[in-house]
């Protein structure tokens, strides 16, 4: 069962394991198993709050792991999602990427907007307005011999948001099937894409200034215990 890191009348925060999906957005996501659901069950509250969404409140990629949060009814569904549109809430993100990285710290800055080319994958795009605009900040925690390890901040909220940014970047994410390079070196015995949900500070209703917290998972530090 997905460990519960917080609960009080009004919010749920979880640590989700890799593998599942927060919600059900479309046909092929029926026949998975998902985290709403399974939560909907310990927590009946939750069953309907936001529809579909069995009040969660964001969402992260099926194969990322971390901390995700849930409304136990619709007021506090819109208060906490108020925060995250106005950019007022801080989610911190780590993963590691494909090659060493000259700088210690930076910002990517683009429009973004579906590929044209893959439908499942999103495009970053310099210079061309109309499109939604995507803001991600980065420091580098540890350098490895072709990887290095970042801290992540994403300061909107775009789908694919920090695997695109990287990509474009020019280091994707270590196991990212969908964004990775044809000359990619991942590390022996990774599964999946090295993106974990660290943290998200916010204020819950009530006022209070929380920050939820989820330590990298034994997978992942795993990996990075063998990186040269």
């Amino acid at each position: 069962m997905t460990e519960i890191i917080y609960e009080s009348k009004d919010v749920i925060a979880v640590n989700k394991p890799p593998g599942v999906i927060v919600f059900r957005q479309s046909e092929n996501d029926q026949k998975n198993i998902s985290l709403s659901l399974l939560l909907a069950v310990k927590f009946p509250e939750i069953n309907g709050v936001g529809g579909e969404r069995n009040g969660a409140v964001h969402r992260v990629d099926k194969d990322t792991s971390g901390v995700v949060l849930f409304a136990k009814n619709e007021k506090a569904l819109s208060f906490l999602q108020g925060q995250l549109l106005e950019q007022k809430a801080e989610k911190r993100y780590i993963t590691l990427v494909f090659k060493a990285l000259r700088e210690d710290e930076g910002e990517v800055c683009t429009f973004m907007t579906r590929s044209p080319k893959d439908r499942r994958k999103q495009k970053a795009y310099e210079g061309v307005s109309g499109k939604r605009k995507a803001v991600t900040f980065f420091r580098v925690i540890k350098r490895f011999q072709e990887h290095s390890l970042l801290e992540v901040i994403p300061k909107t909220g775009r789908k694919h948001q920090i695997r695109c940014h990287l990509s474009f970047l020019g280091h994707p994410i270590a196991g990212d099937k969908l964004y990775r390079f044809k000359d990619q070196k991942d590390p022996e015995g990774l599964e999946r894409q090295f993106l974990h949900a660290k943290s998200i500070k916010i204020t819950v209703p009530g006022g209070e200034k929380k920050i939820f917290s989820a330590p990298l998972p034994d997978d992942l530090e795993k990996i990075l215990n063998q990186l040269p």
